[in-house]
């Protein structure tokens, strides 16, 4: 009997694809569902790091020229009403509220320093709305993948009970298969949760931190902007 089992179970594929095509319908949804939350996940997550990559470079790259020396309304025509980075858009609001505050006789509106104060906060937030964009899928994924899993394993498992029931044969050569594609169920949700977790952390705490230096900046802008005000 033993020799039988043995011989049964060698027979049986165990590789991924062939847990895959053993399983129930209902556990290959599943499954599908998690492969394609992952790639989704990783998508995001290399677009992401580009992206910050990028941001990060073009925020340096600025500050070097908003502190060079050069007059800010010459730096402002240089850039354009719309520059290409996020930091030359920040500034770009900031000085076209400027311009626009000047009546044409060549004194200020009141309120000034108010509406550039504003422009600049609308102009930082549309670019953490940017920046921020795709972190709630990772959350997503990260907090519901385990549970997708879960719910294949469990349906995974009582498919193989019943299945034991039906034969009413208990080898391990009838229970192992089933088990073995209920478990796949729930690795996969796992592969997919912990990558998307991790770095949705770690993404969230970069935006932040880029953000913040948008703050900063635009802070130090509208004090510059604010002395000239006063002088």
């Amino acid at each position: 009997m033993e020799a039988e089992t043995l011989a049964l179970a060698q027979e049986i594929d165990f590789s991924m694809w062939g847990l895959f095509a053993r399983a129930t319908i209902t556990v290959k949804l599943v499954m599908l569902m998690l492969i394609a939350a992952s790639v989704w996940s990783w998508g995001i997550i290399i677009q992401k790091i580009i992206n910050y990559r990028k941001a990060r470079a073009e925020a340096a790259d600025f500050e070097a020229a908003f502190w060079s020396g050069e007059p800010l309304d010459g730096l402002f025509d240089q850039l354009g009403p719309d520059p290409a980075g996020p930091s030359g858009r920040i500034f770009a609001a900031g000085m076209a509220e400027w311009r626009r505050s000047h009546r044409s006789d060549g004194g200020l509106i009141p309120g000034a320093q108010a509406r550039i104060d504003r422009s600049m906060d609308v102009a930082i937030a549309k670019e953490a709305e940017t920046l921020q964009s795709g972190l709630p899928v990772l959350a997503t994924v990260g907090s519901t993948a385990p549970f997708i899993g879960l719910f294949g394993t469990v349906w995974g498992i009582m498919t193989a009970f019943i299945e034991i029931a039906e034969q009413q044969n208990t080898n391990l050569a009838v229970v192992a298969p089933g088990i073995a594609e209920a478990l796949m169920a729930t690795g996969l949700g796992l592969l997919a949760a912990i990558p998307a977790v991790i770095f949705y952390n770690k993404l969230s705490a970069d935006s932040d931190r880029i953000l913040g230096g948008y703050e900063a900046f635009a802070d130090e802008f509208a004090t510059i902007l604010s002395r000239q005000l006063d002088s």
